[in-house]
């Protein structure tokens, strides 16, 4: 089982002529709303591939709760410990311009009421995987990955949005995962001197025991894991937009260790999940079915 402790948000997604800089008004075309939050794409992409994913956040007592929550509840992730509190739903407003880049705006709301302590209730053991990102407060974080990790389960940290990982957090995680700005931020705080992401996380696992993973956007990603480098080459595919591309490829990571993956198929599956993602807009919306996900696998590493 996949427990995923984490935000819940809705996403406001406008289509933007051109990103705007500080204090310009960037005038697009159309908007929509999607379910999103890390911690909720990150669970539905493990579900719509297969696993079984229960889902530790909190919500407001609000309409867009309802929203937010609806793709998770279809794709049947367990929900019976995100939590509703006296706060708004956490929301994103997202813009994205012509060639797919996105700026992100995120309001924590009741994201920031969320508690390690529900993570009790999920009866975690050595089988399970807690899956975790940085959109919650950081002391219910670290609080978080204690409890799993004393409970023997193997602990996934998506360090996004950026900032620092504590040395002492990293020895009781088994996969750490950044983006290539990530990787600085985290290398920053660890006194590492590398400035190249895959240099990054070579340190890191080298000197901290801990497989690290850098996504690289359209060049896919690379893994370090025990000393060896393990590098995943993405597909060439028409991007539509990169939002919660990151995201899916999370949870199809975390899907595939579930599932008794090694990690290098692991690294390809979440490669081609989060391909799958930027063919279609938004984050949840666009994440791919099981099925899909192995046409692809055959179509793009056979």
């Amino acid at each position: 089982m996949i427990v995923v402790f984490g935000s819940i948000n809705l996403d406001f997604i406008a289509t933007l002529h051109h990103l705007p800089k500080p204090g310009e008004t960037a005038l697009g075309s159309t908007y929509i709303t999607a379910p999103g939050g890390k911690g909720a794409n990150q669970a539905l992409a493990a579900a719509r591939l297969g696993a079984k994913v229960k889902m530790v956040g909190a919500v407001g007592r609000d309409s867009v709760a309802v929203e937010a929550l609806a793709l998770l509840s279809e794709a049947g992730v367990d929900l019976t410990l995100v939590r509703d509190v006296e706060a708004p739903t956490g929301a994103a407003f997202i813009g994205v311009d012509a060639k797919g880049e996105n700026l992100i705006m995120v309001a924590s709301g009741a994201n920031a009421a969320v508690k390690a302590e529900g993570l009790r209730h999920a009866r975690l053991t050595e089988k399970d995987i807690l899956l975790v990102q940085r959109e919650v407060p950081e002391q219910e974080l670290a609080n978080a990955i204690g409890y799993a990790h004393a409970q023997g389960a193997r602990v996934i940290l998506n360090a996004a949005p950026a900032g620092p990982v504590p040395a002492e957090l990293l020895l009781a995680l088994d996969t750490l995962i950044v983006n290539e700005h990530e990787a600085l931020i985290v290398a920053q705080g660890l006194g590492i001197t590398e400035t190249e992401p895959e240099a990054i996380a070579r340190a890191i696992d080298a000197h901290h025991g801990v497989s690290t993973i850098v996504t690289l956007g359209a060049a896919g990603a690379i893994g370090w894991t025990g000393g060896v480098r393990r590098p995943v080459s993405a597909p060439a595919i028409t991007a539509v937009d990169t939002v919660g591309a990151g995201d899916c490829f999370c949870g199809a990571y975390a899907a595939a260790r579930d599932a008794g993956f090694g990690f290098t198929g692991a690294l390809a599956r979440g490669v081609a999940a989060g391909s799958l993602a930027c063919r279609s807009p938004g984050a949840q919306p666009s994440y791919p079915a099981k099925a899909d996900l192995e046409h692809a696998m055959e179509g793009w590493f056979t």
